[in-house]
């Protein structure tokens, strides 16, 4: 394909492209967890129908665009588009995005805001621009580039789904349902992921596992005076540190538990290392308070600690009150919203029940404990690289970022990769994304960083034709 014909309808379409996100941001389509009434609401139909429309309106031969709602299922956007060039029918590529959001989270700056879309130089700031709302936007110009520029591509099937970072619990029933559609992929792009830096194509090569749950201890039946009851009546927040130093380490972090512990595979190992000789340290990039430090100050250790080791996050509370508001009461009970990150080849069914039995078992001063609401998703390791894919890659940065691509692993979770992974051990697959060192997705002030979101669209059309000419 001729690269100059690829940038020019990619950055056409990108011109374009950048009103539409404006309004998809202003939408609140908060995902399901978040927001268990979004059918009542609308705002994530409105979001699919903003999407939908923008997507039927592109000029792509034989493309046909679907809204699904299985009953009781968040909705999804599946498209197909037949070859063209001297792409296969009997070869398929899956294209991947969702474009439900995160909740608004505080501390946006002033001027910004998450359903404020805010375009300031070559960033563009609100919720869910970046994670994942351009990836539809991508996809579709990815092809129109493609036929405009006379490459070739297999048939292709793009699916955006609605329920991914309440951890897709929906989308198993749709790959089902959708079978037949889906067929056998050689290859799977999926545009939900990050990069170290802007300066070149990344491609992740793994992606953590989830656990998640509600961790609850109710000790009396009502709020007693602090004077009064406080020696004699255990506190809710002290068993409940009891318990977390079940399953961490409280001075380093480190899992206890060895169902959340795999051994790093060597390949990896190398992976790191290599990306750390280039990039540096990442952890420099976060916000750190004056005087405070990363875990570790090993670049390579920093890279393996995101993506190869077990992590718990405390996310939420109830029971605590506002600062200002808390009187002097031993509260009768506290819980903590749990997420643990697990290692790519960790089993999470496996480690939801370790983490279960180690909470729950034997409780401290006979305390009513509990972790319910308990959610667990797989990771991800990358089978290896085919050499025409290795090459591809390479290309396709070059040719649109004007650097060879690069391999990490990611430290998120996308549940919907190790599913396919399982389903399809013969494909290929190409995780990539827009999300860069400070653009924050489920933070404050996240962004889109718009030449990296032109520049991915460029890379995806020219992998498309890689893989359908790969054995021409």
């Amino acid at each position: 394909m001729d690269a100059t014909t690829v940038a020019d309808r990619c950055n056409a379409n990108w011109d374009g492209i950048i009103p539409v996100l404006h309004d998809y941001i202003a939408i609140p389509n908060v995902s399901q967890d978040f927001d268990p009434e979004w059918r009542e609401h609308g705002h994530m139909a409105e979001a699919v129908q903003l999407i939908a429309e923008w997507c039927r309106e592109r000029r792509i031969p034989g493309l046909t665009v679907e809204i699904h709602e299985l009953p009781g299922r968040t909705p999804m956007i599946v498209m197909e588009v037949p070859p063209t060039g001297s792409g296969s029918a009997d070869d398929t590529v899956l294209l991947y995005g969702h474009l439900d959001k995160q909740p608004e989270m505080e501390g946006w700056r002033e001027g910004l805001g998450p359903w404020t879309p805010v375009l300031d130089g070559d960033r563009l700031y609100g919720r869910g621009g970046a994670d994942d709302g351009y990836a539809a936007f991508a996809s579709l110009s990815a092809i129109e580039a493609v036929h405009a520029a006379a490459g070739s591509h297999t048939r292709l099937i793009v699916l955006i789904e609605a329920g991914e970072e309440s951890g897709s619990p929906d989308l198993p029933a749709y790959v089902d349902a959708l079978a037949d559609r889906i067929g056998e992929p050689s290859l799977v792009v999926c545009l939900d992921s990050g990069c170290i830096d802007y300066d070149r194509l990344w491609v992740t090569t793994s992606l953590r596992g989830l656990v998640s749950g509600v961790l609850a201890v109710d000790i009396v039946t009502e709020g007693l005076h602090s004077g009064d009851a406080s020696g004699m009546v255990p506190s809710t927040f002290r068993i409940l540190r009891q318990l977390l130093d079940r399953v961490e380490d409280p001075i380093t972090g480190a899992p206890l538990l060895p169902e959340l512990q795999v051994e790093i595979p060597a390949d990896r190992r190398r992976e790191a290392e290599a990306t750390a000789a280039e990039i540096g340290a990442i952890a420099d990039h976060y916000p750190f308070v004056d005087d405070a430090e990363p875990t570790t100050h090993d670049p390579a250790g920093q890279l393996l600690a995101r993506t190869w080791h077990a992590t718990l996050s405390v996310i939420g509370a109830d029971g605590l009150p506002p600062t200002a508001r808390a009187g002097n009461v031993l509260r009768p009970r506290t819980a903590l919203k749990l997420s643990f990150r697990l290692p790519p080849t960790c089993d999470p069914g496996t480690a939801a029940d370790a983490i279960t039995e180690a909470f729950e078992s034997h409780p401290p001063y006979g305390a009513n404990v509990s972790f319910d609401r308990v959610e667990s998703g797989p990771g991800w390791n990358a089978p290896a690289m085919a050499p025409w894919l290795l090459a591809a890659l390479d290309e396709a940065s070059t040719a649109t970022f004007g650097n060879p691509a690069r391999t990490f692993g990611e430290g998120g979770s996308i549940p919907f990769m190790g599913m396919l992974g399982e389903r399809f051990p013969d494909a290929q697959f190409v995780i990539t994304g827009v999300l860069g060192p400070d653009a924050n997705a489920h933070g404050p002030n996240e962004y889109l960083h718009l030449p990296t979101a032109r520049r991915l669209t460029m890379a995806v059309a020219h992998l498309l034709d890689a893989h359908a000419t790969r054995d021409v």
